[in-house]
């Protein structure tokens, strides 16, 4: 089944596992919010990042078009979802990043990330259910 803006409309709880190809590891726990707007939806995410024994307050925004194009908060291309789930990548330079959205447990979801260049090796498994609250 493919996907569609309102699909993703409200909130949802985040688990964020990330692992660095040096063994450690990052742990993010916390919300996605996509509200409707003129011209797509706005997504803020907030949580808490634990790196250790640090913890860091967390935050991003995306803006998602009804075509599933995601941008940057200053409007910058980022990526487009695929509507049935697959991959997107997104080259920043140095930089590749390659995603692969897994739908088939809607509404229960996953977006896997590989991120590799000259400073970056990881993978970001981040897994997205709805919030009941």
């Amino acid at each position: 089944m493919t996907r569609n803006l309102t699909d993703f409309l409200g909130r949802w709880q985040i688990a964020r596992e990330i692992a660095h190809s040096d063994g450690t590891q990052a742990r993010f726990a916390g919300t996605a919010v996509w509200t409707l707007g003129e011209s797509g939806a706005d997504y803020v995410e907030t949580g808490v990042l634990e790196m250790g024994t640090a913890r860091f307050n967390a935050e991003r925004r995306y803006r998602w078009t009804d075509a599933l194009e995601v941008y940057f908060d200053d409007g910058r291309f980022f990526h487009a979802v695929p509507q049935s789930g697959g991959r997107a990548s997104h080259w920043c330079d140095p930089d590749q990043y390659d995603v692969t959205y897994e739908f088939a447990d809607w509404p229960r979801w996953r977006a896997v990330w590989r991120v590799r260049g000259p400073r970056k090796d990881y993978t970001m498994i981040s897994c997205y259910t709805p919030d009941a609250g």
